[in-house]
C-alpha cells in the first residue's frame, strides 16, 4: 500500500510539472510533422471514424498521460493497447509528449465540463 501511494504521488508530480514546462510551438509542430489529423481530423476535433477520439480541448494532463500510457507495454497496471498509436508515440520523448498534450490541449475544442 506505501508503495502504491509513493507511485501515485510520482506520477502526481510528473504530471504537474508537465504542462508548466510544456512548449506548445514544438508540439504544434510534432502534431504537424507527424499529421496527426489523418486519423483524429481537421483541428483534431474531426475524427475520420467514431472509433477514434475527438483530442481538441482535452484537459492537457490527460492527454499526456494517455501518450505515455501508449509507450507503456507489458505491463497489466499500465499503458494502453493499441498499436496503430503505440507507434505513433514510440519515437516520442516525455517533453515531446508534454508539448503535444499543451498544444493540444489549447486548441477549441467540444470538451464540456460538468459542474
Amino acid at each position: 500500500m506505501v508503495m502504491k501511494k509513493a507511485l501515485i504521488a510520482a506520477a502526481a508530480l510528473v504530471l504537474a510539472s508537465a504542462a508548466s514546462a510544456a512548449d506548445k510551438e514544438n508540439g504544434k509542430a510534432l502534431v504537424e510533422k507527424n499529421n496527426c489529423a489523418a486519423c483524429h481530423g481537421a483541428d483534431l476535433k474531426k475524427p475520420i471514424s467514431p472509433e477514434y477520439p475527438k483530442l481538441a480541448g482535452q484537459h492537457d494532463d490527460y492527454l499526456y498521460h494517455a501518450l505515455v500510457s501508449y509507450q507503456t507495454t507489458n505491463s497489466a497496471l499500465v499503458g494502453r493497447s493499441n498499436a496503430i498509436m503505440a507507434g505513433q508515440v514510440a519515437k516520442f520523448s516525455h517533453k515531446d509528449l508534454q508539448d503535444i498534450a499543451a498544444y493540444i490541449a489549447s486548441l477549441p475544442g467540444e470538451l464540456i465540463v460538468k459542474r
